[in-house]
């Protein structure tokens, strides 16, 4: 595994990532080195674009019973309610700002070897979920947030 660079350019985060096509090794590192940045800037969530890669490939730990979730070509399938919270993206560091969201999300994806699966996750974990998915479509945080502000 290896820790790798945050992207910040906002320009590269608005382009449109591809669906993953090889399930391989190659997948498998992308995913190990995406968890292990997550983990060391102390992120919930990762996009690969967010290190570079215009692939549809995400990881989330919000810390609870799912433990890490990986996610290859997800697509959000069902919502429900909202909520409205502070949000945050280490693409965006020291921004904060508040964003509507679902409150209930069920998302349809692979994991790493292929084989599709349906995951549910409500309040942080349904945030995770629109905030990483809206990366994968260049969609970034700060054009939904409200009160946007930088905290040291």
């Amino acid at each position: 595994m290896a820790l790798r660079q945050i992207v910040t350019d906002e320009e590269f985060l608005r382009k449109k990532c591809k669906p993953v096509e090889k399930f391989d090794e190659k997948l498998h590192t992308l995913l190990d080195d995406m968890a292990e940045t997550m983990y060391k800037t102390n992120g919930v969530g990762l996009a690969a674009i967010q290190v570079g890669v215009l692939r549809r490939v995400v990881v989330i730990d919000v810390e609870d019973e799912n433990g890490l979730i990986e996610l290859i070509n997800p697509e959000i399938i069902k919502t429900s309610g909202t909520q409205d919270g502070q949000e945050g993206c280490l693409s965006f560091p020291k921004q904060f700002g508040d964003v509507k969201r679902p409150k209930k999300v069920v998302i349809r994806a692979f994991d790493r070897y292929g084989k599709q699966f349906e995951i549910k996750g409500e309040d942080l974990l349904a945030r995770a979920f629109c905030h990483e998915t809206d990366h994968l479509d260049g969609k970034v945080f700060v054009d939904l947030a409200r009160d946007l502000h930088f905290i040291d």
